[in-house]
């Protein structure tokens, strides 16, 4: 499976970027894509401190002095990235922030955006995103309503995508969780008990804590040939081992 950005992803990415700019005020400000050249970014950041840097599932925010919110979502393409200031930048690159000796970049994804904080907390985009799953203050009985909201017959893969039922879950701890259990992905959620999704979601929870810490990190399997199709009204490619997964 190709990585692709997830919950896990973006807390990392959050934490990269909050110890370059928390509490500071960027050196420079560049928007060098063509669809922001109008927007003025610079000029309306300019002199204001990042007063935090935080992530919400798949959606990161970079909070700035003055209720001015940078707001980005990667989608499967785009990514975040520090590194040493003045390297080449290639043709993606959609936003820098640079402070002191380092910058932190943008390239590609779906979704760029500078919102005020009052945005932020009314746009539906985010409003009805569920709990995240790395979240201080993660609510388990309450994600599994949510899990169970959309139906009996919804397969438990296709729950666990519903960013409304818990966010920063995608398409790769979805395939993750569901071998971690050795449940197959197509069981309807209905014949899934609590007990397994509760595992299901600790499993979740506690690896993807550790990849927003220190990166995601392949495991080693039983050695059974993984299997794939599409999954769903969107056709997400499923993986799944036919020999752990009966």
């Amino acid at each position: 499976m190709a990585a692709m950005p997830e919950g896990d992803t973006i807390h990392f990415a959050a934490s990269a970027l909050r110890a370059v700019l928390a509490g500071q005020v960027p050196d420079a400000i560049a928007t060098p894509q063509r669809r922001h050249a109008m927007d003025r970014w610079p000029e309306r950041l300019a002199g204001r401190a990042v007063q935090a840097v935080d992530a919400h599932g798949k959606h990161l925010f970079v909070r700035f002095e003055g209720d001015l919110v940078i707001h980005s979502h990667l989608g499967m393409t785009g990514s975040w990235i520090v590194r040493r200031a003045g390297a080449p930048r290639g043709g993606r690159v959609w936003l820098v922030l640079r402070r002191g000796g380092q910058e932190c970049l943008e390239l590609g994804g779906p979704t760029l955006e500078l919102l005020t904080a009052q945005r932020v907390r009314t746009d539906p985009r985010i409003a009805q995103l569920g709990p995240d799953i790395l979240g201080d203050e993660f609510d388990a009985k309450a994600a599994l309503v949510r899990l169970r909201a959309g139906g009996p017959e919804r397969s438990v893969a296709e729950a666990l995508l519903d960013q409304r039922a818990v966010a920063g879950v995608g398409n790769i701890w979805k395939c993750e969780t569901c071998f971690s259990a050795a449940i197959d992905p197509w069981r309807p959620i209905g014949a899934v008990s609590d007990g397994e999704l509760r595992a299901l979601l600790e499993f979740a929870r506690r690896e993807m804590a550790v990849s927003a810490r220190e990166g995601f990190i392949a495991r080693p399997r039983c050695g059974a040939r993984i299997r794939s199709r599409g999954q769903g009204d969107a056709d997400r490619r499923t993986y799944w081992c036919p020999g752990c997964q009966q």
